[in-house]
């Protein structure tokens, strides 16, 4: 019997990105809960763009089995509300006289060296995400949102050439009924 047309999908808890997305939004709720009021629509707004960053690419993952379009669409969104997120933890510091990190500080560096540990996970950041300064704490996830954006951004290359390479759905079920009119020939 040959391969189906449906190809491996799932699998998103392997991706990089979303791993990094989920503590990300993790550490967004557990951010508005700490330093923000809870009747601030931002709150809404922000723990919604960390959740759509981490549910889109699960699935747009899971939507890879038949459409190719999808998973880019989803990925993409992914992208963009991470982005939209990003927006608000720069307002949070701006609005409090406050700047985001150059990459030449030392945090700054000692956040690259946590994000090359292997399985890294909420824990290996838990130390600067749940600061007592919400300045620190800010600083770390914008950190880490802007390394899952830059995963989205190579995720979304590969998502392109695969599908140059690869072709989509409908052309895969075409070649398989083709392949199966020429086996029943034979």
């Amino acid at each position: 019997m040959t391969q189906g047309f449906i190809p491996p999908h799932g699998g998103y808890r392997n991706l990089l990105s979303y791993q990094r997305a989920e503590i990300v939004y993790d550490a967004t709720v557990r951010f508005c809960a700490r330093f923000l009021d809870r009747r601030d629509r931002t709150v809404d707004q922000m723990i919604q763009a960390a959740r759509s960053g981490k549910q889109n690419i699960i699935e747009g993952s899971m939507a890879s089995a038949t459409s190719k379009e999808t998973e880019i669409k989803l990925t993409n969104v992914a992208r963009a509300s991470l982005e939209e997120l990003l927006a608000d933890y720069r307002d949070f510091l701006r609005l409090r006289n406050l700047a985001e990190w150059p990459r030449e500080h030392p945090y700054a560096r000692r956040l690259g060296q946590l994000l090359r540990t292997p399985r890294a996970d909420y824990e290996t950041f838990r130390k600067g995400l749940e600061h007592a300064d919400p300045f620190i704490s800010a600083n770390v996830i914008i950190g880490l949102i802007k390394v899952t954006t830059y995963l989205l951004n190579r995720q979304l290359l590969q998502l392109e050439q695969a599908f140059v390479e690869q072709g989509g759905l409908r052309e895969r079920m075409t070649q398989a009924r083709l392949l199966e009119r020429e086996r029943r020939r034979r």
